[in-house]
């Protein structure tokens, strides 16, 4: 069974699917979950004016801190409704860069067995820009990678 699931969120339909999937299978092997929300805020460099860029900065760094603490008041809900009737060890984690190499990375530095994530993300527009960070994780996380629709 699995050790330890990491849940990738930016507080999308998709990842509050995912993450209830997360909750029944960290519930069912009494896994440890990480929760991750990725802030990137890599293309505001192209902006000129300091002061929009801080101001976008702290709003994506905001976004990221309420996908997380959302997350975990979803599994405090869950646990009241009997959803985890064991402990689910819940670390949380806000970290700044490209989504999809702060996934792989974490897969690797924290020992990730396996990854719960939603189908597409927050803003479609970034999916077409960038390319779909589900995606990339898909094809090149070293450990099994559950999407969720």
């Amino acid at each position: 069974m699995y050790k330890k699931i990491l849940l990738p969120t930016d507080g999308s339909e998709h990842a509050k699917k995912a993450g209830e999937h997360a909750i029944m299978i960290a519930n069912a092997g009494l896994a440890d979950l990480v929760v991750l929300s990725v802030v990137d805020a890599g293309y505001l460099d192209a902006l000129v004016e300091e002061d929009l860029k801080q101001k976008l900065d702290n709003s994506l760094k905001k976004e990221g801190k309420e996908a997380v603490e959302n997350f975990s008041a979803q599994l405090m809900e869950s646990k009241c409704q009997g959803v985890c009737q064991q402990n689910v060890k819940l670390t949380t984690e806000i970290k700044e860069g490209n989504p999809a190499e702060i996934i792989l990375k974490t897969i690797v530095e924290d020992d990730i067995d396996l990854v719960v994530i939603g189908s597409s993300g927050k803003h479609a527009l970034t999916k077409f820009v960038y390319g779909s960070v589900t995606d990339k994780v898909v094809r090149s996380a070293e450990c099994p990678v559950l999407v969720i629709k």
